[in-house]
């Protein structure tokens, strides 16, 4: 991995003000390679997907599910992430619903054990309509244009031409997941099909993201690729006044001090909803949104530079707990500016959270995608990149036990929130509760 950084929403009591932008993004592809050569009834062109239906349109409650769903696999995930040995004290930043969704996608191919576990280590429905009518509505309310901000979600397939797919596959991709189907040779040019499909990822994260498949990682016995980009672009609600942004010492996990560029926002009317334990302090940072859906950073920061009080706070009920606590207050901001860039292969990590098999070549069930036991999963790549400044950023999180923790008394005076020590972030869709984006800020300083 590489990283590098640089310099309730409710009844609002203030009115917010909003000028600039920001770009953030992030994309992940998931490869399924053949074992063998192309099955034997393959014919050529039968993947091509003719013009896109209508998706299915989610009921609410199919979109809370998956959304619920989508959370759950985002608390598993960076625990998982966090505990590699090559992230040890290091940055981290990824984007939980685009990996979830690629595998979705995937897991809409599988059979037997291979697509037990894959749904349970995303802790999707197994009834097929809710699972796939409620990705269908996300996608579309994530695609919903808004005049505040950016924010998109794409998915597409890439197969080998010559490789029969079965039109059960391709079409449940496409209805429920809008994800076009397009015939690569990756047989006799594979590595002109990795520069199209890294051109695809470029163009739908406004080229932020590069290089998604890395040179090799494509070869004649790739049979499909299933790729997901999300690319958000927001602007604060109260934006930061850049002449009041200076170099602050930032302590990072290992308790280095270094500089980093912190931002304030400390007037009188620095409302932000806001709530603190003994143990660690709360605040969400809403972007602009004069219509459409809202979308908040929320921010979880330990007392001390220790993240374990934030990380054991990463669940649907201690997040609830503590969003609920909160006060729409004023607040002193102190919060550094960050840009951070990561890479995973994801293979290892998602065998050892509970779906080896999908890995396996000749124990891997992927035969709903073509009718054979021949495929299985080389690999997942995933990318995402973040940019945090005066004018937008995104993330979302929350935090605290409430059951375990007492909610530290309020005094006349507004608490200080000074990010100046790690902590852990998330971006959220306020309407669906779905976390989009969740990383930690270890040292802003990092190359």
């Amino acid at each position: 991995m590489y990283i590098s950084l640089t310099d309730k929403t409710g009844d609002m009591e203030k009115e917010f003000i909003s000028t600039g932008a920001l770009v953030s993004l992030i994309i992940t592809a998931l490869v399924v390679a053949g074992c063998t050569g192309p099955a034997q009834q393959a014919g050529p062109g039968v993947v091509i997907t003719p013009s896109p239906s209508p998706a299915a349109t989610g009921t609410s409650g199919d979109v809370g599910s998956v959304a619920e769903a989508n959370n759950r696999f985002a608390f598993d995930l960076y625990p998982a992430l966090a505990g590699l040995p090559d992230n040890a004290s290091k940055n981290i930043f990824c984007s939980p619903f685009s990996i979830s969704t690629a595998l979705a996608i995937t897991g809409e191919g599988a059979n037997g054990k291979t697509v037990d576990e894959i749904f349970s280590v995303l802790h999707l429905p197994k009834d097929s309509a809710t699972r796939r009518t409620g990705f269908a509505g996300l996608n579309a309310a994530i695609n919903n244009a808004s005049a505040d901000y950016t924010l998109r979600t794409a998915n597409a397939l890439w197969a080998e031409k010559t490789y029969a797919f079965l039109p059960s596959y391709t079409g449940t991709a496409r209805q429920y997941y809008s994800a076009e189907a397009t015939n690569l040779d990756f047989i006799r040019a594979p590595e002109e099909s990795r520069s199209t499909i890294n051109r695809w990822v470029e163009e739908k994260t406004e080229e932020k993201i590069r290089d998604l498949l890395p040179q090799g990682s494509i070869t004649p016995l790739t049979r499909l690729v299933i790729t997901n980009a999300i690319y958000f672009k927001g602007t604060w609600a109260r934006q930061f006044d850049v002449n009041l942004t200076r170099d602050a010492d930032f302590t990072t996990s290992s308790g280095h001090v270094v500089k980093a560029r912190m931002m304030q926002d400390t007037g009188d009317d620095t409302y932000y909803w806001y709530a603190e334990t003994g143990d660690l302090q709360y605040i969400e940072l809403p972007y602009l949104r004069d219509t459409g859906k809202s979308l908040s950073m929320v921010v979880l920061l330990p007392r001390g530079n220790d993240l374990r009080p934030a990380e054991a706070t990463l669940s649907e009920s201690n997040l609830s707990a503590i969003k609920g606590s909160a006060r729409y207050r004023q607040v002193e901001l102190y919060f550094p500016k960050f840009r951070v860039e990561s890479e995973y292969l994801l293979s290892q990590t998602l065998s050892a959270m509970g779906m080896p098999t999908a890995f396996i070549p000749g124990s891997a069930d992927l035969s709903g995608m073509d009718g054979t036991r021949d495929l299985y999963i080389s690999n997942v790549f995933h990318k995402a990149f973040i940019d945090v400044n005066e004018e937008g950023t995104e993330a979302a999180a929350a935090t605290a036990v409430v059951v375990k923790l007492q909610m530290a008394p309020v005094g006349d005076n507004p608490p200080v929130f000074r990010a100046d020590h790690p902590f852990i972030f998330l971006i959220r869709d306020n309407e669906s509760g779905a976390i989009l984006f969740l990383g930690r800020v270890s040292d802003p300083a990092a190359g």
